[in-house]
This record gives structure tokens, sequence and C-alpha cells, in this order.
């Protein structure tokens, strides 16, 4: 293998620097979207089976064993039938987001106090804005704790959608692991890798600033 050296390195970083800022961009844009669709999806689920025993539990195995799935495995699985691309990218991100984000839905909106909720009731609101203006306000830092944790899975596994034509750094992760032995082999192997790694962080950072700018002072820890 050719080896290393920081100079190559810079070389390599400069030569590539707008296509790196673009599949950077193409790897954020697909997490966002995933993470959007599976906030959707996962805090409606979580709605709907949060005082329901068995659909409960159902949801959440289900979820739990989903997520045993190996990624490359799945994205194989779909490209037959949704092709390649954008959309099966999607599709797996949004299925391996769903479990941390439906279980913190349930168990954000089950802590809620029975007190809270008798009160909300006993000045007369119903059953939905109870719903609306006291369970979810409450339950939103544990909420978006699951959707913290669904964002640093998403950021990992776009990067392996690259095993079927997928937007982001995992293209040049491939590139390098596939062409080991050349020039640039590990430079597209580390550049991919590393930017994911800072991208992962990024988005972690933005996602304690909107927890400490969209949840009520009185719930903060």
């Amino acid at each position: 293998m050719t080896g290393f050296s920081w100079e190559g390195l810079m070389t390599f970083l400069r030569r590539r620097g707008e296509d790196i800022v673009q599949l950077t961009i193409d790897h954020l844009v697909v997490v966002l979207i995933s993470l959007v669709l599976a906030m959707i999806i996962g805090i409606a689920l979580g709605i709907a089976v949060r005082d329901r025993r068995f659909a409960r539990s159902a949801v959440l195995t289900a979820s739990a064993v989903a997520i045993t799935i190996p990624s490359l495995a799945l994205l194989a699985l779909l490209s037959p039938v949704l092709g390649l691309g954008w959309l099966p990218t999607v599709v797996a991100l949004v299925f391996y987001s769903l479990l941390p984000i439906v279980r913190n839905t349930v168990v954000g909106l089950r802590e809620v106090p029975v007190s809270v909720l008798e009160a909300a009731r006993g000045v007369g609101m119903g059953s939905s804005r109870v719903l609306l203006t006291v369970q979810l306000p409450i339950a939103w830092p544990v909420i978006l704790t699951g959707v913290r944790v669904a964002a640093q899975l998403t950021v990992g596994i776009a990067a392996i959608a690259a095993y079927v034509a997928g937007p982001g750094l995992g293209e040049y992760i491939f590139k390098g692991l596939s062409s080991l032995g050349s020039k640039n082999a590990l430079n597209y192997a580390l550049t991919g890798t590393v930017v994911v790694i800072l991208l992962a962080l990024a988005l972690d950072g933005l996602f304690v600033l909107i927890s400490r700018f969209t949840t009520s002072r009185g719930l903060r820890a």
C-alpha cells in the first residue's frame, strides 16, 4: 500500500475540495430528510400505542428486531425493488431511525405525572388538547434524545448506503477501500471517514442547541 503523508493528504483535499463539500451536503440532506420522515412516523406511532399495552409491546419489539438487520443486507434487499440512489437510502435510514424515536416517545409520554394530566382535565381540557399542550411539551426532551440517537445512527448508515449508489461521503470510503494499494486509496477512505465523524458531532451539537431553545426552562436538567 502506498504510504500515508500529510503533504499528500493536503494536496488531495485542495484538489477535491468542491467534491468533498458537495458530498458532505448530500450526506447531510439525506440524513435530515430521513430524520424528518422518521420523526413524523415514529412520534405518531408512539402516540398511537402509548396507552395500549399489547400494541406498544408489539411495536417496540418489532422495532428492536428490525434494527438488528445488517444495513448492507437491508440495502441489498431494497435495491431490486426501489432501484439505486436516494430512495433506498432514505427508506433504510427511516427504518433504522424508528426504534429510538418510537421508544423515547412512548417513554416520554408515559412519564408525564398523572397529577398533571388530572389537573389539565380538571380545567376542562379535552384529550387532544392535553396531548398537544401538556404531554408532548413535557415529553419533548425525552423524544428529542431519541432523535439525537437516531441522527447518529443515520449519519453512519448513510455512509454504507454508497453500496447502492446512495448520496454522501460513503462514496469516498468505498472508493478508498476498493482501490487499496493505489496512490490515493488511503486519502479517500480517511477523508470520508473523518468528515462523517465531524458531521455526526456537528449534528449532535445542533440537537443540543435545539433542545435548549425548545425545552421549557422548568424541564431543563
